[in-house]
């Protein structure tokens, strides 16, 4: 991509016209676990929601809004500490009494309204503890509050993952700010755990649903920590024309230039997800070349990704070629795995689906580092896809094992 947009992936800084709170509701042991994040002027909103036949109330409720508002957004109320799923009627009645009390308090639509929730999955979610938290969080309201924001959205990560990129289109400073959370339970079949995207770009709800599709698929989509795809991912995004900028227009540069900041937020906050993996200390960036499709490539990339063999050798550092082959091969696209090289780094460990030999120790050096490039070369085509994935250690395992306890 090109570098029209300035991008930082260390603060989050506000839209204009955005705001946002967070309060503690007691739903989380201690900590901030409420978010309301709110445009003052009327926008337009897009999401997707994970694939999972099993989706929590929230999604639920939050397709439905989207779908009768035919598009209009102006609000987001997140919890954290409790995904409200698998929950029966409960949970809906709950989902939609925080939706409810949110319109209410914003004196908005309830239909603009988006819930999202995650945390554990089948407790009851006590929906009171949030609904009485809106006055404070209506008063709390103000453009430096994305950052309490983000941090009310986290439950086992570490850290809160943010994003903003800024560029000028038709003459008007235009800013894209995103927040996301997530360290397990991560393998997107859309999106994947929350992601929150907000900007004062001006693009209607059809263009703005084609956006994120496009950024969708070459962010969230590509990522995976442990195959796991969740009851409750959400992936949505805001936008208000409060920049000023006249309406982006299909088939325009506009539209190009707006896809490519999208993407570029959604890039980095998925790939800050992946280095938050539960128990992660590698950081992996897979490349499959020389496929005859992206979609192939990609297909591929994904085997590898979440191959426990695979991962387990990267925390080991253990330069097994064999489960990366292995992997491709039951990713279910056919090739010639007699035409096969794979690269650690710099270093050739595979050549036309055989062994070659290779310094063990460099290696070692390159498996060592916290980031690691994998290329997996097909000599099948001109198509490439890129995905990105962690190690998966005896940590991970711990922090699993004890989830509920």
């Amino acid at each position: 991509m090109s570098e029209s947009w300035t991008l930082n992936a260390a603060e989050i800084l506000p839209p204009k016209d955005f705001q946002a709170a967070a309060v503690a509701s007691g739903i989380k042991p201690s900590g901030l676990d409420v978010a309301l994040l709110y445009s003052t002027r009327p926008c337009w909103g897009a999401s997707v929601f994970t694939t999972n036949a099993v989706k929590a109330a929230p999604v639920v409720v939050s397709q439905r809004h989207l779908l009768e508002s035919r598009g209009a957004l102006q609000a987001m109320i997140v919890n954290s500490g409790n995904a409200n799923a698998c929950t029966g009627e409960p949970g809906m009645i709950a989902a939609r009494a925080m939706a409810e009390a949110t319109a209410r308090t914003l004196s908005i639509p309830m239909q603009q309204v988006l819930v999202c929730s995650t945390g554990v999955i089948g407790v009851p979610l006590p929906a009171e503890r949030i609904t009485g938290k809106l006055d404070d969080l209506k008063q709390g309201l103000s453009s430096e509050g994305l950052g309490a924001a983000a941090r009310a959205i986290l439950t086992t990560d570490t850290r809160p993952k943010v994003c903003t990129a800024e560029t000028s289109i038709d003459g008007r400073p235009v800013r894209i700010a995103g927040m996301t959370k997530g360290a397990g339970m991560i393998h997107p079949q859309m999106a994947t755990t929350l992601g929150f995207v907000l900007t004062d770009a001006a693009i209607g709800p059809a263009l703005l649903r084609e956006a994120l599709a496009q950024a969708n698929r070459r962010s969230y989509n590509r990522i995976s920590v442990d195959g796991d795809t969740s009851t409750n991912d959400t992936l949505a995004v805001m936008a208000n024309g409060g920049s000023g900028m006249p309406a982006i227009q299909p088939h325009s540069s506009a539209l190009e230039l707006f896809v490519e900041g999208l993407t570029r937020v959604c890039q980095s906050l998925a790939q800050q997800v992946v280095r938050d993996g539960e128990g992660a200390r590698k950081f992996v960036t897979i490349r499959v070349t020389g496929a005859p499709s992206e979609e192939d490539a990609a297909q591929i990339a994904r085997s590898i990704a979440n191959s426990p063999l695979v991962k387990t050798a990267l925390a080991g550092e253990d330069a097994n070629w064999g489960r990366i082959i292995c992997a491709a091969g039951y990713a279910g696209v056919p090739f010639d795995s007699s035409r096969v090289s794979i690269s650690l780094g710099d270093l050739v460990v595979c050549r036309e689906g055989g062994a070659v030999d290779f310094e063990e120790n460099r290696a070692s050096e390159i498996l060592r580092q916290q980031d690691i490039d994998l290329t997996v070369h097909l000599h099948a085509g001109s198509s490439d896809a890129t995905f990105w994935t962690c190690d998966l250690t005896i940590e991970y395992i711990r922090i699993n094992a004890d989830y509920r306890t």
